[in-house]
């Protein structure tokens, strides 16, 4: 690659972007990376990258992609990076270009009002006066709002049960049918993206494109030229839901709520409608009940040796083939009811696949709450499938992220997603962690496993507040040890405590962001996609090697077909997997070029045992210590050399 081709200069010191933006600071990663995705637009080939924190990888693609003049889609892990990308980061790289596209900001439906379900909604008296209040205010917003986006109403944020009676899915639209279909926020959204030159999706919407095919939406990904998929890691997860099969009871509730409201308005004399409803609803509580109270994820072949759990499996089964019977003589009586009649018969076949024996390259399992649960059906492997969607659309494929590598290698990467021929590269953080940062790794007495292992740490924690005066995130990788340390903290730190679960995420971070010495306790929530820079985030603690747990059907699953295959599933997928999720937490820590902070490890394991060494490899070179001492003094010299 060159930094002397067009996009590099582009971000030279002497280029647009200089003139544009005060202090603005030519990289020579940032130069690398935009040569090497402008080479690879230009080639149609697939590129694998990995670009470390303040690498600037965000203009490294968009100056590139811009330039070329290829439709582009550009896929982020989040709303919040993909409102960061529209709203901030492509009008100052459309500006210093001096270039003229078309642009469109694409979401999920659940993020758009629909105005059916708004005006059905203000007849539904089952809901309560706070609602009533929020659905008057959400009707005057709806005569004034340009794009129909809910996160123009702030409070209406975390207010899940309002947000589905105002919002359409998949399933329950209407689509031309629905007499609001031309003034539709969803709809005029999809039309600005297929004319526009960059689209900015999330990755759940772009493989529910690629996967479900959304009618008004399947032409945007095969008309692309370029796809840009930024946070890539989140992809082979996010490939893995999307290429299942599931049934969940979220799905059956809302196709019986959606019917009972149809039947008054298309149907008023079938009583057995209301009839095979109530049925269903019944045998979708007896089977929730019968999955328990205690959140879980469960073997299939575990759950048939349970007669109590065939017997509600089939009654679910029966009662919803039942509904999909009374459906398919009442469909032709209005829109609504042909609506639930299409959804009842695609559950009912997706519920097949619950009954019989599943493909060998597949494993069943159930996903159980107090409030709910999923039947899955998940690819062993969701390699073949998408490495051949990627051959289909023929574009440009640019897949990056701050954590892809592990100890400098993508194999376990790209196997995962079955890509092969990519060109690779890795540019390292210019941070200088080495004076920016240390990571301290307390020699506590016991391991994780131990019973002691929380307090222990709570109380190693403590001195190392002191000196950080508060300004810590403490991550956890489970909610038992997030309760019990937080539950201790509370007697022994004089700091405030922000605890995941006690408030909505917004607001943890906003007090977090406010207060001068807090100390926010999180999980996975809170490991990746939170931007705090400065002395607000000056220590960041993790209690301990973020391994997956190794009986989850799904992990189980793949760590046998690893076995069967020859390989070693320890170095395959799980190492791989919790060095990613370590580096996603540890990069909380550093976030821009004057950030110091200290990172915790309470995991004696990353120096005790032998893969310890590839975690530490794979972090940035920040000095290792177990003195506590190295972080008082570090956090000394933090206060009398203020950046």
């Amino acid at each position: 690659m060159s930094i002397e081709s067009v996009a590099a200069k582009s971000l030279a010191a002497t280029g647009p972007f200089a003139e544009l933006i005060d202090g603005f600071s030519p990289r020579v990663e940032q130069q690398e990376m935009a040569a090497l995705i402008e080479e690879v637009i230009d080639n149609r080939d697939v590129l694998v990258c990995e670009a470390g924190t303040g690498t600037g990888k965000t203009f490294a693609y968009l100056v590139p992609a811009l330039q070329s003049g290829l439709k582009t889609i550009i896929s982020t892990a989040t709303k919040t990076l993909q409102d960061q990308l529209y709203y901030q980061d492509l009008p100052i790289v459309r500006e210093a270009l001096g270039v003229s596209i078309e642009s469109g900001l694409l979401k999920g439906r659940q993020n758009y009002l629909c105005l059916l379900r708004l005006e059905r909604a203000q007849e539904n008296l089952g809901l309560n006066t706070q609602h009533h209040v929020l659905l008057d205010r959400l009707t005057r917003w709806s005569s004034s709002t340009v794009s129909g986006d809910l996160e123009e109403v702030h409070e209406f944020e975390e207010d899940m049960e309002l947000r589905y009676a105002v919002t359409s899915t998949t399933d329950n639209c209407l689509g031309q049918e629905c007499p609001f279909f031309e003034s539709c926020f969803v709809v005029r959204a999809r039309r600005i993206a297929a004319g526009a030159d960059i689209v900015i999706v999330n990755h759940h919407l772009l493989f529910a494109d690629m996967v479900l095919r959304e009618t008004g939406f399947a032409e945007l990904l095969p008309s692309a030229e370029v796809i840009i998929l930024d946070e890539a890691h989140k992809i082979p997860d996010i490939a893995s839901v999307f290429f299942s099969r599931s049934v969940s009871g979220q799905q059956i509730s809302n196709l019986c709520r959606d019917v009972l409201s149809a039947i008054p308005v298309e149907a008023p004399d079938t009583p057995a409608l209301k009839e095979a409803v109530t049925a269903l609803e019944m045998a979708r509580e007896a089977f929730r009940r019968e999955c328990g109270d205690e959140p879980r994820r469960s073997e299939w072949d575990t759950l048939q040796d349970s007669s109590n759990f065939v017997d509600h499996l089939r009654s679910l089964g029966l009662t919803l083939v039942a509904l999909n019977d009374c459906l398919d003589l009442s469909s032709e009586r209005g829109p609504s009811l042909s609506n639930c009649h299409e959804r009842a018969q695609n559950l009912s076949n997706h519920f097949q696949v619950f009954e019989y024996e599943t493909e060998r390259e597949h494993v069943r399992w159930l996903e159980s709450t107090p409030r709910g649960f999923v039947l899955h059906d998940t690819p062993i492997s969701v390699a073949g499938e998408f490495s051949q969607r990627v051959q289909e659309t023929g574009a440009s494929w640019i897949l990056t992220s701050a954590t892809l590598a592990v100890e400098g290698h993508f194999e376990h990467f790209t196997d995962t997603l079955g890509i092969k021929n990519a060109r690779e590269c890795l540019w390292q953080s210019p941070f200088n962690y080495r004076s920016q940062s240390l990571f301290y790794v307390p020699s506590l007495e016991c391991e994780p496993r131990s019973p002691e292992f929380e307090h222990e740490l709570v109380q190693a924690v403590l001195p190392i507040l002191e000196s950080s005066r508060g300004r810590a995130f403490f991550l956890f990788t489970s909610y038992r040890a997030l309760h019990i340390c937080a539950d201790l903290l509370r007697d022994l730190t004089p700091f405030p405590l922000l605890v995941q679960g006690e408030s909505p995420r917004s607001t943890l971070l906003s007090d977090f962001k406010s207060l001068d010495n807090a100390v926010l306790l999180g999980t996975a929530t809170f490991w990746e996609g939170v931007d705090v820079r400065g002395e607000q985030l000056s220590c960041v603690i993790i209690d301990k090697l973020p391994f997956g747990v190794p009986n989850d059907p799904v992990t189980k699953a793949r760590m046998a077909a690893i076995s069967e295959e020859g390989g070693n599933p320890f170095t395959q997928l799980q190492l791989p997997a919790a060095i990613t999720a370590l580096n996603q937490g540890a990069g909380r820590l550093i976030r821009d070029v004057t950030d110091r902070g200290v990172l915790v490890l309470g995991d004696v394991r990353i120096l005790r045992r032998s893969y310890g060494r590839s975690f530490i490899n794979s972090l940035p070179p920040m000095p290792l210590t177990c003195e506590l001492a190295d972080v008082e003094a570090f956090f000394s010299s933090v206060r009398n050399n203020p950046a």
